[in-house]
């Protein structure tokens, strides 16, 4: 249930309302805007009907039910889209946002070069992977606390936020104390454990979808982390599994979308995971923010036939560069911008 307050309501009736629906079994989420207040109520629907009885209340509009099973991340909760910041970054406002960088973190080198890469292109935000979940328990898992230490020189040095993944739920302080955005990769997509507690964490959190992961499935995973607390949850679309081999995913370009439709938290696209190869990357970025992405987040990396992971789908620094001019392009076009 939706509790709109009146224009105006009084903090005191707003805080009896909440203490109300926390007496009730629900727990309560306030929303703040700048003519009304309105709270949800999340929780099974046992005692809907004593719900629907706080129009009664002082202060109080109306209670709207919520029909979709995401009571947050739905659009009935909040029409407005949630722009979340980001050491300055808008992500979700009118500028596109770039994430850039390798797939993982190898050595100092590679990843001070990369990130010098991406800056001079005009890339926003460095990626890089300090814990690797892979599917060959042989292949390199990453540097851990060390490459988190080598993202937090690579930031120093030249100022870009860092995205990277946490894995184990028993990391998530540690990457926490070096991450600007905090990423959740398909495979962990479900791993309800891990997402209430990114729930308790105030950073950002970057939700990749799923190989096999419906929208609604999808939606439902990032209220998981809303449910705890943390509301500044960004939605990643990375190609999902079909029956197609040409690429190593299949790009949902239709998935931007039904999530803007369905949910206020920003989209941003992954064309690196999604295509599997670098000569596609180009024309489904720019699809992707064609289609309204609010972002996107692609590998780059100074030597990919040296990586040790994802070097068949990275981009040297020079297409990384002509990527950005022509992102640009189609931000223009849509009628946004590009961070300069």
């Amino acid at each position: 249930m939706i509790i709109v307050m009146k224009p105006g309501a009084a903090e005191e009736d707003i805080n009896k309302i909440i203490e109300k629906i926390r007496e009730l079994g629900y727990a309560p989420h306030a929303l703040r805007g700048v003519e009304k207040t309105i709270v949800g109520a999340v929780g099974n629907e046992e005692n809907k009907g004593r719900l629907q009885a706080l129009e009664s209340m002082r202060g109080v509009e109306s209670v709207v039910p919520i029909m979709k099973p995401y009571k947050l991340a739905g659009r009935e909760f909040k029409k407005e889209n949630t722009v979340i910041d980001v050491c300055g970054l808008q992500i979700g406002g009118k500028n596109i946002v770039v994430m850039a960088g390798p797939c993982s973190v190898e050595n100092r080198e590679q990843i001070l070069e990369s990130a010098r890469a991406v800056k001079a292109a005009g890339g926003n935000i460095l990626r890089g992977g300090a814990f690797k979940p892979r599917t060959s328990p042989y292949a390199f898992q990453g540097l851990e606390e060390e490459g988190l230490k080598l993202l937090a020189e690579a930031k120093k040095e030249t100022g870009l936020p860092i995205i990277t993944e946490v894995v184990n739920p028993n990391d998530m302080d540690l990457v926490a104390d070096y991450a600007d955005i905090m990423q959740v990769g398909a495979r962990n997509v479900q791993n309800f454990t891990l997402l209430k507690l990114l729930g308790q964490c105030k950073k950002p959190i970057l939700l990749k979808r799923g190989m096999m992961t419906t929208i609604k499935e999808f939606i439902m995973s990032a209220e998981y982390i809303m449910s705890e607390g943390n509301r500044n949850v960004i939605l990643c679309e990375r190609g999902i599994r079909t029956f197609e081999t040409a690429t190593r995913n299949t790009l949902d370009i239709s998935a931007i979308p039904v999530l803007r439709k369905e949910t206020h938290l920003p989209i941003v696209v992954d064309p690196s995971h999604a295509t599997g190869h670098w000569e596609y990357i180009h024309s489904m970025a720019m699809a992707s923010v064609a289609a309204g992405a609010d972002g996107i987040i692609v590998e780059v990396h100074p030597k990919p036939e040296d990586a040790l992971s994802d070097g068949a789908q990275s981009l040297k620094p020079a297409k990384f560069k002509q990527l950005m001019e022509d992102i640009e392009k189609f931000a223009i076009a849509a009628g946004r911008g590009m961070y300069k």
